[in-house]
């Protein structure tokens, strides 16, 4: 019974992990830009289908995470400027209409390059078994998840909250007239903070192939889970959405494992619970 409950908490926390590393990236933008980008997944779906081209034709897996990473940065610093940056002060409804434009086009472009089956996608044989302790079983693909989501919290956090890039990209969110006027690159901040939350998203990508699949739908199925992590944590707040991502992972899998009549409904409710007690989320602040 004991090793069945840690499974199931250790699963959950890893599916969460999973979670915060699809979801981050979009807490990035839309808490520090105010920029409302429903097509984040799409980029995590490039950052896929880059990893798995990668790795059928003999690139080893982890090789190709940061090269994923660094093709959904690429393609986004190309749309940041010449679709998002236009729209930074329009009204929420013309950013949600934009984006949502581009993930039926991504969606639509993802069938045709690479048609509508399941991608896999081959692991090393260091992450493809497990680890036994006592009489637990612990993946090892799942292990890296916690491992990864873990190392990226403490950079994040260490690179938006005490470095002067971060500093610089808070003053221009919080007083961007006032940052011009002190010398800080505005536009630049920007282009790199979208580019770090796009990167973030194609980094997440790949590494979901092996817990979710990946299908043309992957940029709108993942979509919800996502706006629900970066809502139940707090716009902007790095801890927010890895406490928020952590609590729903374990949410939904032990809500399919101890309560399969509510299966996949269990996180819509937790989520439902958390914001009646803190609208503004886990960390947020009332604006």
């Amino acid at each position: 019974m004991l090793a069945s409950f840690i499974g199931v908490l250790f699963d959950g926390f890893a599916f969460g992990m999973l979670l915060f590393l699809l979801s981050v990236g979009l807490s990035v933008t839309l808490g520090m830009m105010n920029f409302i980008n429903l097509a984040h997944c799409s980029f995590a779906m490039l950052g896929g289908y880059v990893a798995v081209s990668l790795v059928n034709a003999g690139w080893p897996f982890l090789a190709t995470l940061p090269v994923a990473f660094a093709a959904a940065a690429a393609v986004s610093v190309v749309l940041e400027r010449v679709l998002y940056r236009r729209l930074y002060r329009s009204s929420d409804l013309d950013q949600c209409l934009l984006t949502i434009g581009i993930v039926f086009m991504s969606i639509a472009g993802a069938a045709w390059l690479f048609g509508t089956v399941q991608q896999p996608v081959q692991l090393p044989p260091a992450l493809r078994g497990a680890l036994q302790f006592g009489p637990v079983r612990f993946a090892s693909y799942r292990l890296f998840l916690v491992g990864t989501g873990l190392a990226l919290t403490v950079l994040l956090v260490a690179a938006l909250e005490y470095t002067r890039f971060g500093a610089q990209v808070r003053a221009a969110v919080d007083k961007q007239r006032m940052a011009r006027g002190l010398g800080i690159d505005v536009d630049a901040a920007f282009a790199i903070t979208f580019a770090l939350g796009s990167g973030l998203a194609g980094l997440g990508g790949a590494l979901a192939i092996e817990i979710v699949g990946l299908d043309p739908a992957f940029a709108l199925t993942n979509l919800i889970y996502v706006l629900i992590v970066v809502a139940v944590g707090g716009l902007g707040s790095i801890g927010g959405s890895f406490a928020a991502a952590a609590l729903l992972g374990v949410s939904d899998v032990a809500g399919k494992y101890y309560l399969p009549a509510l299966g996949s409904f269990f996180i819509y409710l937790v989520m439902v619970g958390l914001l009646m007690w803190r609208p503004a989320g886990l960390f947020g602040k009332r604006t």
